[in-house]
């Protein structure tokens, strides 16, 4: 039920992987890597699973991951479709923290970088006016040879580092656990929960997909993400209402029910518990 551990191709050519990619199929499977991997959704949205976090993730977003940080992303339904007219751009960059030589990393000046590097394994969601500039950069590393690709990834990277306060997105509790290749399950976890987290989770079928008894199931869960899939399943329902309520297409009682919650009592219960406010105060103060 841990994630897949995925060996990134290497050649001589680069020390450093980048592409660009129009297939989101590529990206839905829970696994992870040694190297960190910053990726930017230039088109394109979906749910992301990063170690304890679920978020939703639209055209625009850019993340870093840490090394050996599980990450899963599941893209909405209409980027998945092989007649659909909607076509994803994605665009990766993958690389180890000392791809550079450990003596480079280790220097004073890059203090920062080494920093960011750490404080990546929380996973970081970069905030519109830093994505700006390193749009650009990332673009120049795709379509350039030879060492300009290594100065505009520190340059990435300096960018990254310079931010006052980073949007971390796993909770401070979450640990990177040593994996297994006991990969598909939670592959397979995850793929059922992102599919069917608004409907009723039924826990007997899930824990039967992944070849467990639910007391088991619940108890590999809970030791892997640091909460149990009630308390998962709620934050999830919750930051997706959260979500909807920015939008402000539908009314509050609409979102209750498109986001999960079955009632509207418990709807407000854990909504504010959660965020510590109101479903309509959370949306009129981001309005």
């Amino acid at each position: 039920m841990k994630a897949q551990l995925l060996h990134l191709n290497n050649n001589l050519i680069h020390s450093f992987s980048a592409r660009k990619d129009n297939t989101p199929q590529y990206h839905n499977i829970w696994h992870y890597h040694e190297e960190l991997e910053l990726i930017y959704f230039a088109e394109g949205s979906g749910t992301q699973f990063i170690g304890d976090s679920v978020r939703r993730f639209e055209s625009g977003d850019m993340t870093l991951v840490g090394s050996n940080l599980p990450h899963y992303w599941l893209f909405d339904e209409i980027y998945l479709k092989e007649d659909n007219p909607h076509t994803a751009d994605i665009r990766v960059l993958h690389f180890k923290e000392n791809f550079w030589g450990n003596e480079f990393t280790n220097l004073p000046e890059n203090k920062n970088i080494k920093d960011l590097m750490r404080i990546s394994k929380r996973g970081i969601a970069l905030s519109k006016s830093r994505r700006t500039d390193i749009i650009p950069q990332i673009d120049a590393i795709l379509h350039t040879a030879g060492t300009a690709r290594i100065i505009y990834l520190l340059q990435i990277l300096m960018s990254i580092s310079e931010e006052e306060q980073h949007d971390l997105l796993t909770s401070s509790s979450f640990t990177i656990q040593s994996q297994d290749q006991d990969a598909d399950r939670m592959r397979i976890a995850m793929h059922y929960i992102g599919e069917n987290y608004r409907d009723q989770i039924r826990l007997q079928e899930l824990a039967s997909l992944t070849g467990m008894t639910p007391n088991s199931f619940c108890r590999y869960f809970k030791s892997q993400l640091g909460k149990t899939l009630f308390q998962f399943l709620i934050e999830m329902r919750v930051k997706t209402a959260c979500n909807l309520l920015l939008e402000n297409k539908q009314t509050i009682k609409q979102i209750c029910f498109e986001s999960g919650f079955q009632n509207f009592s418990s709807f407000h219960k854990y909504f504010k518990n959660i965020t510590g406010t109101t479903p309509l105060n959370y949306q009129k103060s981001k309005s």
